[in-house]
Formats: structure tokens, C-alpha cells, sequence
């Protein structure tokens, strides 16, 4: 099993990684296993080009199961939890979901979770590389509120479907029409006789969905999602073209792109991550001076590399022979074929159109 390093919270080298629950079976099909997102994953089935192709013309199958999913109840919750996340919780409607950072007191960023409000509960979705100092993060918070944190991890799995063809498949297992609804709301279905969670997500602002099952299902829902997806001309795909997707689509990665070192407007996570509107939260203070002055000394840029070697992240990038930023990640995409990556750089160098240095090839700033 070929292993890549793990990327931690900063984007550094970490311990030994968790693995999919799905670990045998993506062997037994013959995957290359790397790390990602802290967890050992699927690099590629054999074909990283025609992966990234299913996302892009047909369907791909992805194994998501790097995530640390966390439960709270009890009458304070939605208070508790709007208190420490940027956005807005308390708001949420039933079946609705959004993203948020938890900074710390700094406007650091701590963790990137999603929230989803359920009539009993409410159930987050982050990290399982952090999942140990994000339950002691959150913990620290419950001083005389009345919620009970829940670890539920290792109770669920999540499979997704994204691509053209995805919302047609989904319609066609489930029933479920996903073209009617929000993006971030959640689902009760089935998928055969396996009773799901069905989320929906339009990455690229294609309609596809996630399925979250108990884990003792992963196993027989991936059969038949990737019978369902070979059947429309698609398959599983890996990381290695995943992560060229996300690039090529202008996400980042909690872990890569952004982490502790960032405050969310080097991010680029301000109009995303962050309601202005909802009150006090952790590290608030923060966010509200950086944006009422209105600039902060370096940001997240997207770059298109010449050549065809893809850097390493922290490969420095250079101006006029003076060392203006970083890679944070880079990959090949293939449509059209091109190596790109994200990059963080001092606000000299950050407009459109300018040319960097990096290594023996150069980097041009595209957004």
C-alpha cells in the first residue's frame, strides 16, 4: 500500500492516518492508497485522468469517509453553538444545514464545520484528524449551558455521487428529486433497503448528493452506487483527481489551504464561512477589524503553474527574486490538461495576470 504523507490542521506532516472503513475492498479493486485529509484514502483506481473525467462528463462515486461527525443535544444547543461558530446556527431550519469556521480568540481558524439543524439535535460534520482537539475545543465551551456533546464518528460513513449524471441516479435509487431542493439540506431515504441520510451538494454548481449511513452499510451501499455509476458511464473516483477537481472548481481545503495559520480573510472564507449579522461569536473581534479595514497582508490566490511538474507544497514562489508566498497544494487537472494549484501571497502580488517564480517554472495568479 503506497502511503503519502497526512496533512494535519496547518497543513504539515502528521501521524499515522485512519483508515475507510472501505480500505479492503478499494484494494481488492485495485486502488492505489494514499493519505488525504488525514485519512488513508484512495489515490486513484487504477486511472486518475478518466476519475476526474466521470466527475466532469458523467458520474463519480467518492469515498468521503475522512469526516468526524459530532451530536448535540439538550434545550441550550442552538445558543451553545451559535455563541462559537461565524455563522449563523440559530437561524437554521429544520433539514437545513451551512459552514462555518471555529476560530479561536485570535480569529485563527480551529476547524471547518458543517451544521445541520434537526428537530431533536444538532449534528456537525468536520475533520476526523482533528476530531480529538475539536471534541476538547467544543467541550471547553459547555461551562453552564445545558448540551450533551455526542462522538459520532464511528457510528456513520459517507459515500457521494457528483457529476452530471449524479441527480439522475439519485432520483432513480432513491426517489428523491435533489434538483428541487437547497444545497446543505438533508434527507431521509433509502437507497434499496439501506435506510440513508441523503445531503445535497453541488460542487461546480452541478447537483450531486452524499449519503450517510450507519457503517455497517458502507460496504453494500458502495456496491451499489458503483453499479449505479458504471451503469451511466462513470465509476470511483480517487483523491488525486479529486483534489485536481477542487482546484480547478476554486475550493480549499481545510488542512491545505487554510488551518491555524489563517484568519478567514487570508482565507478568502469571509462571504462563505461568516454571517455578519447573527451577534457575538469566538474570535468575532478579530474578523470585524480585519474587515473594517479592509485589507490584510496576504490572501489565498489560485495559480496556474507552467510546465508539467506539480510543486510540493510550501515551495516557495518568488517576485523579482524577492519570496512573496507558497504553494499550499497543486495537482494536474485535465480539462484541458494543466497544472494548478492555490498558493498564499503578499498583497503585491496577488492581482490577476501576475507571474511568479516557482522553482524552475513559473505561476500565474488567475483569481
Amino acid at each position: 500500500m503506497e502511503m503519502a504523507t497526512q496533512a494535519t490542521a496547518d497543513g504539515k506532516a502528521g501521524g499515522a492516518a485512519l483508515n475507510t472503513p472501505l480500505a479492503a475492498a478499494h484494494l481488492a479493486a485495485g486502488a492505489k492508497v494514499g493519505v488525504w485529509l488525514g485519512c488513508a484514502m484512495p489515490d486513484d483506481f487504477g486511472d486518475a485522468a478518466a476519475e476526474y473525467r466521470y466527475a466532469r462528463e458523467t458520474v463519480a462515486l467518492i469515498d468521503k469517509n475522512y469526516r468526524a461527525s459530532l451530536s448535540f443535544t439538550g434545550p441550550d444547543r442552538v445558543r451553545y453553538l451559535n455563541a462559537i461558530l461565524t455563522n449563523n446556527i440559530k437561524d437554521l431550519g429544520t433539514g437545513h444545514g451551512n459552514v462555518s469556521l471555529l476560530l479561536n480568540p485570535q480569529g485563527h481558524i480551529l476547524a471547518e464545520i458543517e451544521t445541520y439543524a434537526f428537530a431533536d439535535r444538532l449534528f456537525c460534520v468536520s475533520h476526523a484528524m482533528i476530531r480529538e482537539r475539536l471534541i476538547e475545543w467544543l467541550d471547553k465551551y459547555i461551562i453552564m449551558d445545558d448540551v450533551t456533546l455526542t462522538d459520532e464518528t464511528a457510528r456513520y460513513g459517507t459515500l457521494a455521487l457528483e457529476g452530471p449524471k449524479a441527480a439522475a441516479i439519485v432520483q432513480e435509487l432513491s426517489g428523491i428529486d435533489l434538483t428541487k431542493f437547497d444545497d446543505l439540506s438533508s434527507h431521509d431515504g433509502s437507497v434499496g433497503s439501506l435506510p440513508c441520510r441523503i445531503v445535497k451538494r453541488s460542487p461546480g454548481g452541478v447537483p450531486g448528493a452524499e449519503f450517510v449511513v450507519e457503517r455497517g452499510e458502507l460496504a453494500g451501499l458502495w456496491q451499489i452506487l458503483s453499479e449505479a455509476a458504471r451503469k451511466h458511464g462513470g465509476g470511483p473516483m480517487g483523491y488525486t483527481a479529486l483534489s485536481g477537481l477542487r482546484l480547478a472548481q476554486g475550493v480549499p481545503w481545510f488542512g491545505y489551504d487554510f488551518g491555524e495559520k489563517q484568519i478567514p480573510h487570508e482565507a478568502g472564507l469571509q462571504d462563505s464561512h461568516i454571517s455578519y449579522t447573527k451577534g457575538c461569536y469566538t474570535g468575532q473581534e478579530i474578523v470585524e477589524r480585519v474587515r473594517s479595514r479592509g485589507q490584510v497582508n496576504r490572501r489565498r490566490v489560485e495559480l496556474l503553474f507552467s510546465g508539467d511538474a506539480v510543486p510540493e507544497p510550501e515551495t516557495p514562489l518568488t517576485l523579482d527574486g524577492r519570496e512573496v508566498g507558497y504553494v499550499t497544494r497543486a495537482a494536474r487537472a485535465w480539462d484541458p490538461p494543466r497544472v494548478i494549484g492555490m498558493a498564499y501571497v503578499r498583497k503585491e502580488a496577488i492581482a490577476s495576470g501576475t507571474v511568479l517564480q516557482c522553482g524552475g517554472a513559473t505561476a500565474t495568479v488567475v483569481r
